[in-house]
């Protein structure tokens, strides 16, 4: 296949998300109370804590059971998407695919370090009150291993106008859930992907075609001048 030998960073970029994304979630889980506000751009774009036991966005599925299955597969996913972004560096692919998948997987993995760690490592999170470390705390963490809810903060407070024709959605917040760094990264990779597949991906992208061969193909013999010496070009 026609490679793309250039350098991806790809493990740079997934650690420098995962770490920005962990740095921030400690912040807020240390200096917020539950559903505390900071509005940053008004009208636009606030700082709300929030936390959630489900997938981005805060989507979840239901009881004990529900968290561990989602953390389970939350783990499967990144160990096989790892897996996938070694395998297409291996064969060359396009080094804007493997920067893609390398923001899809930091997210996937900045999710997990919540569902894993939290619930031991910090004390719940109130309203009134920020949490603090768990050793710190009369009763230590607030949940067992694999159990620890995902900190969100990042909240788009824009609404829809006045003069937008559908009534029910005027006033309303135009994306209502309240989502982290690792979503961010997840839905900007996803695009990424989805906006250049025909480029990367497609059968008419370099990575997808073969390489031309190198000599004469298997079956054939080379050319030979009246004499019976093979020709040679020049």
């Amino acid at each position: 296949m026609s490679a793309d030998s250039r350098p991806a960073y790809v493990a740079a970029i997934a650690a420098v998300v995962l770490l920005l994304d962990q740095a921030v979630k400690v912040f807020i889980k240390l200096g917020f109370s539950l559903t505390e506000r900071v509005t940053w751009i008004p009208g636009a774009f606030d700082i709300q804590f929030i936390e959630n036991d489900g997938m981005a966005f805060g989507w979840a599925l239901p009881g004990a059971s529900g968290k561990y299955l989602l953390t389970a597969f939350r783990i499967v996913a990144v160990v096989l998407l790892s897996i996938h972004v070694a395998r297409v560096a291996k064969q060359g692919a396009p080094r804007g695919f493997r920067q893609a998948l390398a923001l899809i997987l930091a997210g996937a993995a900045g999710n997990i370090v919540d569902s894993i760690c939290y619930g031991r490592i910090f004390t719940r999170s109130s309203f009134g009150q920020a949490a603090d470390w768990s050793w710190r705390g009369e009763w230590g963490g607030y949940a067992p291993w694999f159990r620890g809810n995902v900190v969100d903060m990042l909240h788009i407070t824009v609404r829809w106008p006045e003069w937008w024709p559908v009534d029910t959605w005027v006033g309303q917040e135009v994306f209502p859930p309240i989502f982290n760094i690792a979503d961010v990264a997840i839905t900007c990779g996803v695009a990424w992907i989805v906006l250049r597949q025909k480029s990367w991906l497609g059968s008419g992208s370099k990575w997808s075609q073969s390489a031309p061969n190198e000599g004469p193909e298997e079956g054939t013999v080379p050319a030979s001048d009246p004499a019976g010496e093979p020709v040679t070009e020049v």
